[in-house]
């Protein structure tokens, strides 16, 4: 309706003054939301080719270099326990936003340092210690005393389920590892291993969030 009201003035205009007028259009009710949702489309498509390129990436670097092997080449590096392992390209030292294993290591002295490994090589780039996980020395130690399975077993172990791209030490009270996997079609899962029988299980947690997205799936 408001669009015939918005023609019909200007050409009434145009009549009028005997010249030519410029039309604005003004599109009606419906015309935003209809814009707003495609612009919503291509985000989400954006959205998945985006996370579709990082999982194809993940794949590729961790194809010769495992997590296991990178966590072995840390502590050749810097003597000590892996607290927790992980492929990262959001490291800002990295220019070219290259993938990376980030090793946290915690030395006999509680210093705590991240060494960085190639996942094309296993050769190590760096190393720093790194003072803000300080504060977590004393859980971290409790959380390891009486373990009889390393993060390096853990990612072993979990490799059976696909390829480890993170193994990180739980923080709650089943004191064991967290392990992240992905799949040969992409899709991610975490799973848990004992700290004590290296036994590796589904994440309870994770399967309940996936429970939850699907509800949310389906609802939208």
């Amino acid at each position: 309706m408001k669009r015939n009201i918005v023609i019909a003035v200007v050409t009434a205009a145009a009549l009028v003054g005997g010249g030519t007028a410029t039309a604005i259009a003004v599109a009606g009710d419906d015309a935003p939301a209809t814009r707003q949702a495609d612009t919503r489309d291509d985000d989400r498509t954006d959205d998945r080719d985006d996370d579709r390129d990082d999982r194809d990436a993940v794949r590729a670097a961790s194809g010769k270099v495992t997590a296991a092997d990178a966590i072995a080449a840390a502590l050749k590096h810097r003597p000590g326990t892996a607290v927790s392992a992980e492929l990262d390209d959001e490291d800002g030292r990295n220019a070219d936003r290259r993938t990376v294993w980030e090793v946290d290591v915690l030395t006999g002295s509680d210093a705590w340092y991240s060494v960085r490994i190639d996942p094309a090589t296993g050769k190590v780039l760096g190393s720093e210690r790194d003072d803000d996980d300080s504060d977590d020395t004393a859980e971290v130690r409790a959380a390891l005393k009486g373990a009889s399975v390393s993060a390096q077993d853990a990612a072993r172990a979990a490799a059976a389920q696909g390829t480890v791209t993170s193994v990180d030490l739980e923080d709650d009270d089943e004191r064991g590892w967290e392990v992240e996997t992905t799949n040969a079609r992409g899709a991610e899962k975490d799973w848990h291993v004992d700290r004590k029988n290296g036994k590796v299980t589904a994440d309870r947690d994770d399967a309940s969030d996936r429970s939850d997205d699907d509800d949310d799936d389906a609802d939208d």
